[in-house]
């Protein structure tokens, strides 16, 4: 079993891993209300999904909180509209063209899909043995991807992460893993394709970004020229990867995105953008000119979303509160009314 401790603002636990899977009480760091892993929480909420009759027409943001909720809101207005709830540590949300919205539900091994504005899932996507963290749609082919943190065992993780692909986003998953990547977090899709992955190498001490070119079975590691602390999130924008850095500095207590241009083994951050006032942004959701950070510790406050110019950075241009207390939100995306 493993042990509880604390990095910065967020829970992490050290767990034992089986021989020849990596080193021995290693952390994991995905971020949770209730416990550390990306592992099954306590509890599930008791109550029941919501959505306004009006949410189906409006944009919408949804944001995970990490325990057991996902809340929606209209966006840009951030007017709540609804909360989907029962989920057992949501993590990373995605969606198609079509609008639909999926939720990695790391605490019971599957995905969930959500028509927009719908409060009940129309699918289950099984990812039997592994905690999802990250997913991406490919727009082209409607093909999911989602990242796994680490195979699992109840509460443990007993192996290494990978990359689950599931064509038209139903069905068993192809597996891929990247020898170099022990836990993997987040994951997108280009518009040729192909996707970047980000995670943390075998001891557990650096950061990793990779990508699977379309069609074929191999990561090419990309070795980035900047540190890079904790992942934080990846989304290609149209031109670069934006690649996430939930820690810069060594828990100062702000977050920062690095437009990355990758050449094949190589990435070259081109700029740089400072989310002034963050303290861990986790897997972030870029909408045109404007990037959506779940926040679950600011310096100033416990857990809010914050909303700053994409690729510029500086001051949020907004920050959201409602509904937030007492949470950890630790995944956005938004959903567009057809």
């Amino acid at each position: 079993m493993g042990s509880v401790f604390r990095r910065g603002g967020l829970l992490l636990v050290a767990t034992t891993l089986l021989q020849g899977c990596g080193a021995s009480q290693a952390p994991i760091g995905i971020p949770s209300a209730t416990q550390q892993t990306g592992t099954r929480a306590a509890h599930s909420s008791p109550s029941t999904s919501w959505m306004a009759a009006e949410a189906s027409s409006k944009n919408l943001l949804y944001v995970s909180d990490g325990d057991s909720n996902v809340d929606v809101y209209s966006y840009p207005e951030a007017k709540v509209e609804g909360t989907l709830t029962s989920f057992v540590s949501p993590r990373g949300l995605c969606v198609d063209k079509a609008g639909n919205v999926f939720v990695a539900n790391s605490g019971e091994y599957n995905i969930l899909e959500y028509a927009h504005g719908g409060k009940t899932p129309i699918k289950t996507i099984s990812d039997t043995g592994y905690f999802p963290n990250g997913c991406s749609v490919d727009p082209t082919t409607g093909n999911l991807a989602v990242s796994n943190v680490c195979e699992a065992s109840g509460n443990d993780c007993i192996g290494p992460g990978n990359l689950a692909l599931y064509k038209k986003a139903k069905g068993t998953p192809t597996y891929f893993a990247d020898g170099s990547i022990a836990r993997m977090f987040h994951c997108d899709y280009d518009n040729s394709g192909n996707i970047f992955v980000d995670g943390q190498t075998g001891d557990l001490t650096g950061f990793q970004l990779a990508e699977l070119k379309n069609g074929k079975s191999a990561f090419i590691n990309i070795r980035v020229n900047h540190m890079i602390y904790w992942p934080g999130g990846v989304q290609w924008d149209g031109k670069y990867v934006a690649v996430g850095d939930e820690d810069a500095g060594g828990n100062k207590f702000t977050s920062v995105i690095y437009r990355v241009q990758v050449k094949g083994p190589k990435g070259t951050v081109v700029s740089t953008m400072r989310l002034q006032g963050s303290g861990e942004v986790l897997q972030f959701w870029i909408q045109g000119s404007k990037l959506i950070g779940p926040d679950p510790r600011t310096p100033t406050t416990l857990s809010d979303i914050r909303i700053w110019n994409y690729p510029a950075g500086g001051p949020p241009t907004k920050i959201i509160t409602a509904g937030m207390n007492g949470k950890l939100p630790s995944g956005a995306t938004v959903s567009l009314s057809r």
